[in-house]
Protein backbone atom coordinates (compact mmCIF):
# COMPACT_ATOMS: atom_id res chain seq x y z
CA UNK A 1 0.00 0.00 0.00
CA UNK A 2 2.94 2.52 1.15
CA UNK A 3 4.67 1.62 -2.16
CA UNK A 4 1.46 2.37 -4.44
CA UNK A 5 1.24 5.73 -2.63
CA UNK A 6 4.58 6.35 -3.03
CA UNK A 7 4.18 5.97 -7.22
CA UNK A 8 1.18 7.87 -7.37
CA UNK A 9 2.87 10.73 -5.55
CA UNK A 10 5.88 9.96 -8.50
CA UNK A 11 3.10 10.45 -11.31
CA UNK A 12 1.74 13.22 -9.91
CA UNK A 13 5.27 15.23 -9.64
CA UNK A 14 5.86 13.80 -13.18
CA UNK A 15 2.77 14.89 -14.61
CA UNK A 16 3.45 18.94 -15.31
CA UNK A 17 6.57 18.34 -16.67
CA UNK A 18 5.60 17.15 -20.55
CA UNK A 19 3.07 20.23 -20.44
CA UNK A 20 6.16 22.34 -19.35
CA UNK A 21 8.09 21.23 -21.78
CA UNK A 22 5.39 20.97 -24.57
CA UNK A 23 4.66 24.45 -24.49
CA UNK A 24 8.54 25.33 -24.10
CA UNK A 25 8.64 23.04 -27.76
CA UNK A 26 6.07 24.85 -29.27
CA UNK A 27 8.15 28.39 -28.37
CA UNK A 28 11.50 26.82 -29.71
CA UNK A 29 9.15 25.61 -32.99
CA UNK A 30 7.85 29.39 -33.35
CA UNK A 31 11.06 30.46 -32.83
CA UNK A 32 12.37 28.35 -35.28
CA UNK A 33 9.90 29.99 -38.19
CA UNK A 34 11.23 33.18 -37.63
CA UNK A 35 15.12 31.83 -37.74
CA UNK A 36 15.85 28.67 -38.81
CA UNK A 37 18.32 26.57 -36.40
CA UNK A 38 17.11 28.42 -32.63
CA UNK A 39 15.21 24.79 -32.24
CA UNK A 40 18.58 22.98 -33.41
CA UNK A 41 20.72 24.45 -31.14
CA UNK A 42 18.11 24.14 -28.53
CA UNK A 43 18.24 20.35 -28.76
CA UNK A 44 22.40 20.31 -28.96
CA UNK A 45 21.94 19.69 -32.63
CA UNK A 46 24.55 22.58 -32.85
CA UNK A 47 25.93 21.30 -36.56
CA UNK A 48 22.47 21.09 -38.04
CA UNK A 49 21.84 24.26 -36.26
CA UNK A 50 24.37 26.83 -36.98
CA UNK A 51 24.07 25.10 -40.79
CA UNK A 52 20.69 26.04 -40.85
CA UNK A 53 21.11 29.66 -38.96
CA UNK A 54 23.88 30.17 -41.94
CA UNK A 55 21.34 29.72 -44.58
CA UNK A 56 19.11 31.77 -43.30
CA UNK A 57 20.95 34.70 -42.81
CA UNK A 58 22.02 34.32 -46.80
CA UNK A 59 18.63 34.09 -47.46
CA UNK A 60 17.84 37.41 -45.86
CA UNK A 61 20.79 38.88 -46.71
CA UNK A 62 20.93 38.26 -50.44
CA UNK A 63 17.27 39.32 -50.84
CA UNK A 64 17.43 42.85 -48.89
CA UNK A 65 20.96 43.18 -50.61
CA UNK A 66 18.65 42.04 -54.23
CA UNK A 67 16.18 44.75 -53.38
CA UNK A 68 18.34 47.46 -52.34
CA UNK A 69 20.77 47.58 -54.63
CA UNK A 70 19.20 45.97 -57.91
CA UNK A 71 16.14 47.20 -57.98
CA UNK A 72 16.11 48.14 -61.70
CA UNK A 73 17.39 44.67 -62.57
CA UNK A 74 14.90 43.54 -60.79
CA UNK A 75 12.13 45.35 -62.30
CA UNK A 76 13.73 43.94 -65.99
CA UNK A 77 13.77 40.24 -64.88
CA UNK A 78 10.08 40.57 -63.43
CA UNK A 79 9.31 40.96 -67.19
CA UNK A 80 10.94 37.93 -68.22
CA UNK A 81 8.36 35.09 -68.79
CA UNK A 82 11.59 32.53 -68.17
CA UNK A 83 13.16 34.58 -65.22
CA UNK A 84 9.30 34.53 -63.74
CA UNK A 85 8.96 30.53 -64.43
CA UNK A 86 12.17 30.26 -62.11
CA UNK A 87 10.88 32.39 -59.19
CA UNK A 88 7.59 30.51 -59.20
CA UNK A 89 9.33 27.47 -58.96
CA UNK A 90 11.95 29.07 -56.56
CA UNK A 91 9.36 30.04 -54.45
CA UNK A 92 7.61 27.18 -54.28
CA UNK A 93 10.72 24.59 -53.34
CA UNK A 94 11.11 27.65 -50.62
CA UNK A 95 7.75 27.15 -49.18
CA UNK A 96 8.63 23.37 -49.22
CA UNK A 97 11.96 23.52 -47.51
CA UNK A 98 10.61 26.22 -44.69
CA UNK A 99 7.84 24.10 -44.02
CA UNK A 100 10.32 21.25 -43.40
CA UNK A 101 12.19 23.43 -41.29
CA UNK A 102 9.28 23.92 -38.89
CA UNK A 103 7.75 20.55 -39.01
CA UNK A 104 11.55 18.90 -38.12
CA UNK A 105 12.10 21.47 -35.95
CA UNK A 106 9.30 20.66 -33.12
CA UNK A 107 10.55 16.99 -33.83
CA UNK A 108 13.91 17.69 -32.39
CA UNK A 109 12.24 19.38 -29.40
CA UNK A 110 9.11 17.73 -28.61
CA UNK A 111 8.96 16.28 -25.02
CA UNK A 112 8.32 12.49 -24.57
CA UNK A 113 5.42 10.54 -22.95
CA UNK A 114 2.75 13.07 -24.42
CA UNK A 115 -1.01 11.58 -24.35
CA UNK A 116 -2.54 11.66 -27.18
CA UNK A 117 -4.83 14.35 -26.88
CA UNK A 118 -1.67 16.67 -26.14
CA UNK A 119 -0.06 14.91 -29.38
CA UNK A 120 -2.87 15.90 -31.54
CA UNK A 121 -3.22 19.49 -30.25
CA UNK A 122 0.58 20.01 -30.81
CA UNK A 123 0.76 18.50 -34.55
CA UNK A 124 -2.47 21.10 -35.62
CA UNK A 125 -0.81 23.69 -34.00
CA UNK A 126 2.80 22.91 -35.65
CA UNK A 127 0.62 22.45 -38.72
CA UNK A 128 -1.14 26.35 -38.56
CA UNK A 129 2.72 27.85 -37.82
CA UNK A 130 3.29 25.78 -41.37
CA UNK A 131 0.64 27.42 -43.28
CA UNK A 132 1.18 30.86 -41.48
CA UNK A 133 4.57 30.84 -42.75
CA UNK A 134 4.18 29.00 -46.41
CA UNK A 135 0.81 30.88 -47.24
CA UNK A 136 2.54 33.92 -48.24
CA UNK A 137 5.17 32.31 -50.38
CA UNK A 138 2.63 30.19 -52.52
CA UNK A 139 0.71 33.43 -52.63
CA UNK A 140 3.45 35.31 -53.75
CA UNK A 141 4.38 32.33 -56.31
CA UNK A 142 0.76 32.14 -57.52
CA UNK A 143 1.50 36.09 -58.40
CA UNK A 144 4.44 35.80 -60.38
CA UNK A 145 2.81 32.67 -62.58
CA UNK A 146 0.18 35.08 -62.71
CA UNK A 147 1.80 37.58 -64.25
CA UNK A 148 3.88 35.02 -66.44
CA UNK A 149 0.46 34.24 -68.02
CA UNK A 150 -0.48 37.85 -68.30
CA UNK A 151 2.87 39.08 -69.96
CA UNK A 152 2.34 36.06 -72.21
CA UNK A 153 -1.66 36.68 -73.38
CA UNK A 154 -0.84 40.32 -73.73
CA UNK A 155 2.82 40.70 -75.82
CA UNK A 156 3.32 38.82 -78.71
CA UNK A 157 7.04 36.76 -78.92
CA UNK A 158 7.88 38.10 -81.42
CA UNK A 159 7.75 42.15 -83.35
CA UNK A 160 5.33 42.83 -85.88
CA UNK A 161 7.79 41.77 -89.04
CA UNK A 162 8.72 38.35 -87.58
CA UNK A 163 12.04 39.32 -86.31
CA UNK A 164 13.60 38.80 -82.84
CA UNK A 165 14.29 41.79 -80.43
CA UNK A 166 17.93 42.48 -80.19
CA UNK A 167 18.09 42.42 -76.00
CA UNK A 168 21.45 43.05 -75.57
CA UNK A 169 21.12 46.72 -77.63
CA UNK A 170 17.41 46.91 -78.28
CA UNK A 171 17.42 50.90 -79.06
CA UNK A 172 20.61 51.04 -81.53
CA UNK A 173 19.92 52.85 -84.52
CA UNK A 174 16.56 53.85 -82.93
CA UNK A 175 17.05 57.31 -81.30
CA UNK A 176 13.47 58.04 -80.48
CA UNK A 177 10.93 55.24 -80.13
CA UNK A 178 7.53 55.95 -81.67
CA UNK A 179 3.90 54.06 -79.62
CA UNK A 180 0.73 54.62 -80.98
CA UNK A 181 -1.58 54.63 -77.74
CA UNK A 182 -5.30 53.93 -78.93
CA UNK A 183 -8.25 54.23 -76.68
CA UNK A 184 -11.36 51.99 -78.30
CA UNK A 185 -14.51 50.23 -77.63
CA UNK A 186 -13.99 46.85 -78.64
CA UNK A 187 -11.37 44.20 -77.78
CA UNK A 188 -9.04 41.77 -80.75
CA UNK A 189 -11.86 39.85 -82.10
CA UNK A 190 -14.19 43.18 -82.70
CA UNK A 191 -14.65 45.07 -85.75
CA UNK A 192 -16.71 47.63 -85.06
CA UNK A 193 -14.05 49.75 -82.96
CA UNK A 194 -14.02 53.96 -83.04
CA UNK A 195 -10.78 54.64 -81.59
CA UNK A 196 -11.61 58.15 -80.01
CA UNK A 197 -8.09 58.54 -78.30
CA UNK A 198 -5.46 58.74 -80.51
CA UNK A 199 -2.01 59.42 -79.32
CA UNK A 200 1.21 59.36 -80.16
CA UNK A 201 4.17 59.06 -77.60
CA UNK A 202 7.85 60.01 -78.96
CA UNK A 203 10.14 58.82 -76.68
CA UNK A 204 13.80 60.12 -76.84
CA UNK A 205 15.84 56.54 -75.77
CA UNK A 206 18.90 58.26 -74.47
CA UNK A 207 17.35 60.12 -71.80
CA UNK A 208 13.45 59.11 -71.58
CA UNK A 209 12.20 62.88 -72.51
CA UNK A 210 8.75 62.43 -73.89
CA UNK A 211 6.38 64.39 -76.23
CA UNK A 212 2.77 63.04 -76.63
CA UNK A 213 1.04 64.47 -80.01
CA UNK A 214 -2.64 64.18 -79.27
CA UNK A 215 -4.95 63.71 -82.82
CA UNK A 216 -8.42 64.99 -82.71
CA UNK A 217 -10.70 62.16 -83.77
CA UNK A 218 -12.67 64.21 -86.21
CA UNK A 219 -9.48 64.92 -88.53
CA UNK A 220 -11.04 64.83 -91.83
CA UNK A 221 -10.14 64.51 -95.57
CA UNK A 222 -6.71 63.99 -94.14
CA UNK A 223 -3.87 63.42 -97.01
CA UNK A 224 -3.20 59.89 -97.35
CA UNK A 225 0.17 57.98 -97.63
CA UNK A 226 1.40 57.62 -101.45
CA UNK A 227 0.55 53.89 -101.07
CA UNK A 228 -3.04 54.54 -100.66
CA UNK A 229 -3.75 57.55 -102.76
CA UNK A 230 -4.94 55.59 -105.54
CA UNK A 231 -8.29 54.67 -102.98
CA UNK A 232 -8.76 58.29 -101.76
CA UNK A 233 -6.66 60.31 -104.18
CA UNK A 234 -8.46 64.16 -102.72
CA UNK A 235 -7.81 62.93 -99.25
CA UNK A 236 -9.98 60.30 -96.84
CA UNK A 237 -13.37 60.02 -96.88
CA UNK A 238 -14.11 56.14 -95.80
CA UNK A 239 -16.56 54.06 -96.81
CA UNK A 240 -19.76 54.81 -99.10
CA UNK A 241 -21.79 56.32 -96.13
CA UNK A 242 -19.21 56.71 -93.70
CA UNK A 243 -18.10 60.40 -92.19
CA UNK A 244 -14.44 60.04 -93.58
CA UNK A 245 -13.18 61.20 -90.25
CA UNK A 246 -9.97 59.67 -88.51
CA UNK A 247 -11.69 57.38 -86.04
CA UNK A 248 -13.00 55.58 -88.56
CA UNK A 249 -9.53 54.26 -89.75
CA UNK A 250 -9.70 51.40 -87.58
CA UNK A 251 -12.95 50.36 -88.66
CA UNK A 252 -12.24 50.43 -92.36
CA UNK A 253 -8.58 48.47 -91.78
CA UNK A 254 -10.50 45.33 -90.44
CA UNK A 255 -13.08 45.85 -93.43
CA UNK A 256 -10.79 45.92 -96.23
CA UNK A 257 -7.96 43.32 -95.36
CA UNK A 258 -6.20 44.49 -98.68
CA UNK A 259 -5.14 47.30 -97.17
CA UNK A 260 -2.90 45.62 -94.40
CA UNK A 261 -1.81 42.69 -96.51
CA UNK A 262 0.24 39.92 -94.45
CA UNK A 263 -1.89 41.23 -91.01
CA UNK A 264 -4.97 39.11 -89.50
CA UNK A 265 -7.99 40.56 -88.03
CA UNK A 266 -7.50 42.67 -84.93
CA UNK A 267 -4.24 43.55 -86.83
CA UNK A 268 -5.42 45.34 -89.53
CA UNK A 269 -6.89 48.50 -88.07
CA UNK A 270 -4.55 49.17 -85.78
CA UNK A 271 -1.38 48.69 -88.52
CA UNK A 272 -3.74 51.07 -90.77
CA UNK A 273 -3.64 53.81 -88.22
CA UNK A 274 -0.06 53.31 -87.59
CA UNK A 275 0.84 54.11 -91.69
CA UNK A 276 -1.85 56.95 -91.84
CA UNK A 277 -0.79 58.85 -88.38
CA UNK A 278 2.90 57.86 -88.96
CA UNK A 279 2.76 59.63 -92.45
CA UNK A 280 1.09 62.30 -91.29
CA UNK A 281 3.25 63.51 -88.14
CA UNK A 282 6.39 62.55 -90.50
CA UNK A 283 7.54 59.75 -87.65
CA UNK A 284 8.27 56.15 -88.12
CA UNK A 285 5.57 54.22 -85.64
CA UNK A 286 6.94 51.42 -84.09
CA UNK A 287 4.36 49.72 -81.90
CA UNK A 288 0.70 50.40 -80.86
CA UNK A 289 -0.88 49.64 -77.71
CA UNK A 290 -5.08 49.30 -78.09
CA UNK A 291 -7.22 49.95 -74.48
CA UNK A 292 -10.44 48.52 -74.87
CA UNK A 293 -12.55 51.85 -73.12
CA UNK A 294 -14.94 49.38 -71.53
CA UNK A 295 -12.16 47.43 -69.48
CA UNK A 296 -10.55 50.11 -69.04
CA UNK A 297 -12.90 50.67 -65.94
CA UNK A 298 -12.23 47.23 -64.58
CA UNK A 299 -8.74 48.85 -64.27
CA UNK A 300 -9.48 51.95 -62.50
CA UNK A 301 -12.23 49.27 -60.33
CA UNK A 302 -9.43 46.67 -59.57
CA UNK A 303 -6.87 49.84 -58.50
CA UNK A 304 -9.59 50.98 -55.47
CA UNK A 305 -10.51 53.74 -57.51
CA UNK A 306 -8.63 56.97 -59.04
CA UNK A 307 -8.30 60.55 -57.71
CA UNK A 308 -9.16 63.37 -60.37
CA UNK A 309 -9.80 66.84 -60.10
CA UNK A 310 -12.62 67.84 -62.11
CA UNK A 311 -12.72 71.57 -63.31
CA UNK A 312 -16.24 71.86 -64.57
CA UNK A 313 -19.37 70.24 -64.39
CA UNK A 314 -19.30 66.61 -66.86
CA UNK A 315 -22.42 65.19 -68.27
CA UNK A 316 -22.79 61.44 -68.07
CA UNK A 317 -24.17 59.95 -71.07
CA UNK A 318 -26.37 61.63 -72.59
CA UNK A 319 -26.78 63.01 -76.58
CA UNK A 320 -27.92 66.24 -76.66
CA UNK A 321 -28.06 66.61 -80.47
CA UNK A 322 -30.96 63.91 -80.28
CA UNK A 323 -32.55 64.95 -77.06
CA UNK A 324 -31.45 62.50 -74.74
CA UNK A 325 -30.72 64.37 -71.66
CA UNK A 326 -27.37 62.84 -69.78
CA UNK A 327 -28.07 60.39 -66.90
CA UNK A 328 -25.74 62.50 -64.03
CA UNK A 329 -23.03 64.74 -63.68
CA UNK A 330 -19.37 64.86 -62.40
CA UNK A 331 -19.36 67.97 -60.03
CA UNK A 332 -16.13 70.34 -60.19
CA UNK A 333 -13.63 69.41 -57.79
CA UNK A 334 -11.60 66.71 -56.61
CA UNK A 335 -13.20 63.56 -56.30
CA UNK A 336 -12.20 59.54 -56.00
CA UNK A 337 -13.87 58.07 -59.38
CA UNK A 338 -14.82 54.83 -59.60
CA UNK A 339 -14.13 52.67 -63.36
CA UNK A 340 -17.90 53.99 -64.67
CA UNK A 341 -17.12 57.61 -63.82
CA UNK A 342 -13.20 57.78 -64.62
CA UNK A 343 -14.20 56.64 -67.96
CA UNK A 344 -17.06 59.15 -68.53
CA UNK A 345 -14.88 61.81 -67.05
CA UNK A 346 -12.44 60.74 -69.73
CA UNK A 347 -14.56 60.37 -72.49
CA UNK A 348 -17.37 63.13 -71.60
CA UNK A 349 -16.98 66.04 -74.47
CA UNK A 350 -20.55 67.63 -74.62
CA UNK A 351 -19.33 70.20 -71.76
CA UNK A 352 -16.36 71.08 -74.12
CA UNK A 353 -14.69 69.98 -76.84
CA UNK A 354 -12.50 67.07 -78.34
CA UNK A 355 -9.44 69.15 -77.63
CA UNK A 356 -10.50 69.47 -74.06
CA UNK A 357 -11.32 65.87 -73.81
CA UNK A 358 -7.84 65.09 -75.05
CA UNK A 359 -6.20 66.92 -72.33
CA UNK A 360 -8.53 64.89 -70.14
CA UNK A 361 -7.50 61.60 -70.84
CA UNK A 362 -3.87 62.38 -70.83
CA UNK A 363 -4.06 63.75 -67.69
CA UNK A 364 -6.31 60.85 -66.13
CA UNK A 365 -3.61 58.23 -67.86
CA UNK A 366 -0.98 59.99 -65.67
CA UNK A 367 -3.29 59.93 -62.31
CA UNK A 368 -3.73 56.62 -62.61
CA UNK A 369 0.10 55.82 -63.30
CA UNK A 370 0.67 58.27 -60.10
CA UNK A 371 -1.67 56.16 -58.18
CA UNK A 372 -0.62 52.93 -59.17
CA UNK A 373 2.08 52.46 -56.03
CA UNK A 374 3.33 49.00 -55.50
CA UNK A 375 1.17 48.31 -52.35
CA UNK A 376 -2.21 49.00 -54.64
CA UNK A 377 -0.61 46.77 -57.43
CA UNK A 378 0.08 43.82 -55.01
CA UNK A 379 -3.11 43.95 -53.08
CA UNK A 380 -5.01 43.88 -56.19
CA UNK A 381 -2.90 42.17 -58.25
CA UNK A 382 -5.13 39.47 -59.89
CA UNK A 383 -8.15 41.70 -60.22
CA UNK A 384 -5.45 43.79 -62.08
CA UNK A 385 -3.90 41.17 -64.40
CA UNK A 386 -7.63 39.71 -65.19
CA UNK A 387 -9.07 43.31 -66.17
CA UNK A 388 -5.24 43.65 -68.34
CA UNK A 389 -5.88 40.76 -70.23
CA UNK A 390 -9.22 41.57 -71.49
CA UNK A 391 -8.42 45.73 -72.06
CA UNK A 392 -4.90 45.79 -73.39
CA UNK A 393 -4.00 44.86 -76.96
CA UNK A 394 -0.78 45.37 -78.66
CA UNK A 395 2.36 44.16 -81.11
CA UNK A 396 5.25 45.07 -78.23
CA UNK A 397 7.51 41.93 -78.39
CA UNK A 398 7.92 40.51 -74.96
CA UNK A 399 11.17 40.60 -75.59
CA UNK A 400 11.51 44.41 -75.76
CA UNK A 401 9.54 45.05 -72.69
CA UNK A 402 13.16 44.89 -70.35
CA UNK A 403 14.34 47.53 -71.99
CA UNK A 404 11.01 49.58 -71.95
CA UNK A 405 10.95 48.69 -68.20
CA UNK A 406 14.19 50.42 -67.84
CA UNK A 407 13.19 53.69 -70.52
CA UNK A 408 9.92 53.78 -68.13
CA UNK A 409 12.12 54.84 -65.06
CA UNK A 410 13.74 57.33 -67.03
CA UNK A 411 10.24 58.44 -68.01
CA UNK A 412 8.89 58.44 -64.63
CA UNK A 413 12.10 59.85 -63.14
CA UNK A 414 13.19 63.13 -63.99
CA UNK A 415 12.16 63.46 -67.69
CA UNK A 416 10.73 65.81 -69.34
CA UNK A 417 7.07 65.02 -70.62
CA UNK A 418 5.78 67.47 -73.10
CA UNK A 419 1.72 67.27 -74.49
CA UNK A 420 1.00 68.41 -78.26
CA UNK A 421 -2.53 68.58 -79.07
CA UNK A 422 -2.95 69.42 -82.23
CA UNK A 423 -5.79 72.53 -81.96
CA UNK A 424 -6.74 74.79 -84.69
CA UNK A 425 -7.56 77.07 -82.10
CA UNK A 426 -3.82 77.07 -81.01
CA UNK A 427 -1.59 75.61 -83.73
CA UNK A 428 -1.48 78.47 -87.11
CA UNK A 429 -2.54 76.76 -90.06
CA UNK A 430 -3.48 73.59 -89.11
CA UNK A 431 -7.32 72.66 -89.79
CA UNK A 432 -9.23 69.66 -88.60
CA UNK A 433 -10.51 69.76 -92.46
CA UNK A 434 -8.14 68.85 -94.75
CA UNK A 435 -5.10 69.55 -92.66
CA UNK A 436 -2.05 70.64 -94.33
CA UNK A 437 0.72 67.91 -93.69
CA UNK A 438 3.44 69.90 -93.74
CA UNK A 439 2.32 72.31 -90.91
CA UNK A 440 1.41 68.87 -88.92
CA UNK A 441 5.15 67.41 -89.67
CA UNK A 442 6.64 70.72 -88.61
CA UNK A 443 4.60 71.28 -85.70
CA UNK A 444 5.62 67.45 -84.49
CA UNK A 445 9.43 68.12 -85.82
CA UNK A 446 9.50 71.27 -83.45
CA UNK A 447 8.34 69.57 -80.52
CA UNK A 448 10.60 66.66 -80.43
CA UNK A 449 13.48 69.35 -81.19
CA UNK A 450 12.01 71.59 -78.00
CA UNK A 451 10.82 74.47 -80.24
CA UNK A 452 7.69 76.00 -80.19
CA UNK A 453 6.25 78.48 -77.54
CA UNK A 454 4.86 77.01 -74.98
CA UNK A 455 1.60 78.75 -74.05
CA UNK A 456 -0.76 78.16 -70.98
CA UNK A 457 -4.26 76.17 -71.60
CA UNK A 458 -7.23 75.63 -70.08
CA UNK A 459 -6.85 72.16 -68.98
CA UNK A 460 -8.49 70.32 -66.44
CA UNK A 461 -6.24 71.55 -63.40
CA UNK A 462 -4.73 74.64 -64.93
CA UNK A 463 -8.51 76.08 -65.66
CA UNK A 464 -8.90 75.25 -61.59
CA UNK A 465 -6.36 77.76 -60.45
CA UNK A 466 -7.27 81.24 -62.68
CA UNK A 467 -10.58 82.60 -64.42
CA UNK A 468 -11.35 81.26 -67.35
CA UNK A 469 -11.47 83.25 -70.64
CA UNK A 470 -12.85 82.86 -73.81
CA UNK A 471 -10.31 81.94 -76.40
CA UNK A 472 -10.49 82.55 -80.11
CA UNK A 473 -9.19 81.04 -83.18
CA UNK A 474 -7.61 84.91 -83.98
CA UNK A 475 -6.12 85.54 -80.51
CA UNK A 476 -4.59 81.38 -80.06
CA UNK A 477 -3.36 81.59 -83.50
CA UNK A 478 -1.27 84.77 -82.57
CA UNK A 479 0.06 83.28 -79.77
CA UNK A 480 2.02 80.24 -81.84
CA UNK A 481 0.98 77.36 -79.25
CA UNK A 482 3.19 74.75 -79.16
CA UNK A 483 4.26 71.90 -76.82
CA UNK A 484 3.20 72.17 -73.16
CA UNK A 485 4.92 70.53 -70.32
CA UNK A 486 1.96 67.82 -68.68
CA UNK A 487 2.76 69.08 -65.59
CA UNK A 488 1.65 72.25 -66.43
CA UNK A 489 -1.50 70.22 -68.64
CA UNK A 490 -2.20 68.15 -65.34
CA UNK A 491 -0.71 70.36 -62.40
Amino acid sequence: MALRQVDRRVVSSRQPVPVAGLWRALGLTLASAFVWGVAHLRARRHLAGFALMGLYAALVVGTVTAGLAFQEKLKQIAVQHTWLGVITVGLLVLALVWAGVVIRSYQVVRPVGLPFAMRAVAGSLVMVMTLLVCTPLVYAANSVYVLGNTLANIFPGDDHSGQQVNAANPWKNLPRLNVLLLGGDGGKDRTGIRTDSMTVASIDTKTGDTVLFGLPRSLQKFPMPPRLRSRWPNGYTGDPGDQGLLNELYIIGERHPELEPGYKKGQRGPHLLEDVLGYLLGLKINYYVLVNLGGFKDIVNAMGGVRVHIDKRLPIGGEPERGIPPSGYLEPGWHKLDGEKALWYGRSRHADDDFHRMDRQKCLLKDIADQADPQTVVTHFEKLAKAAQSTIFTNIPSGLLPALVKLSGSVKHGADIKNMAYNPYKIPGFHVYQPNVAVMRRVAANAIAGGGNPQPSDTPTSAAKRKKTVTTPTASASSGGGAVSLKNVCG
